[in-house]
């Protein structure tokens, strides 16, 4: 039974970063279950200039053998003018054939992202990374409202993922609330996927 979620994100600032940290702990607190933090490199206009092989910090960057390997997947990205980062689209561009051998379909997924301000395009960023996975075939997964902190908060998390709201110059911490329910989101991504590889 394969027991690993992939938490794949793409961050700037480090607050979806440390959102995917979240979410990665999450996972973990379910018995069986491990997280692979993996991010995505970032694009330049200049396609010639070359990224490192690997990231001076952060996760590794992902390889598509990641996305045959997991149990479940964890997006996250920033919000750019109300949708997911280029980086991100430009990786999810490349899985033509993994979309075409089905190699998502039927694994769980859950979104997450962070944004400047409180309306910078939260719910709308998740709802675009909800798209291509929908088109792979996967399950997704979001925050129910069972979950006291989603209606508690005063900042960020949202029914369709884990989010938190940085603030104009980056420096809010992410809130209890906002901690809670990427925990939360993390569990219930882990919990699905265990009982879904149980059940094949």
């Amino acid at each position: 039974m394969n027991h690993d979620i992939l938490v794949l994100y793409y961050s700037r600032s480090g607050h979806t970063a440390q959102l995917a940290r979240l979410i990665a702990r999450g996972i973990e607190e379910v018995p069986g279950m491990s997280a692979r933090l993996r991010q995505v490199p970032p694009v330049a206009p200049v396609t010639e200039t070359a990224q490192p092989p690997e990231p001076e910090d952060g996760a590794p960057y992902v390889q598509k053998q990641d996305l045959l390997d997991c149990a479940g997947l964890a997006m996250g990205s920033p919000t750019r003018f109300g949708n997911m980062a280029a980086p991100m689209k430009h990786f999810l561009d490349t899985t033509g054939a993994e979309w075409a051998s089905g190699a998502l379909v039927g694994k769980p997924a859950a979104l997450f992202t962070s944004t400047s301000t409180m309306h910078g395009g939260q719910e709308s960023t998740l709802l675009s990374m909800a798209l291509p996975l929908l088109h792979h075939g996967m399950l997704l997964l979001g925050v129910p409202y069972t979950e006291p902190a989603l209606s508690a908060t005063l900042s960020g998390g949202t029914p369709y993922g884990a989010s938190h709201v940085a603030g104009s110059k980056g420096d809010n911490p992410i809130s209890e609330h906002e901690r809670e329910l990427a925990r939360a989101l993390g569990r219930r991504l882990a919990d699905t996927a265990r009982k879904l590889t149980a059940a094949a």
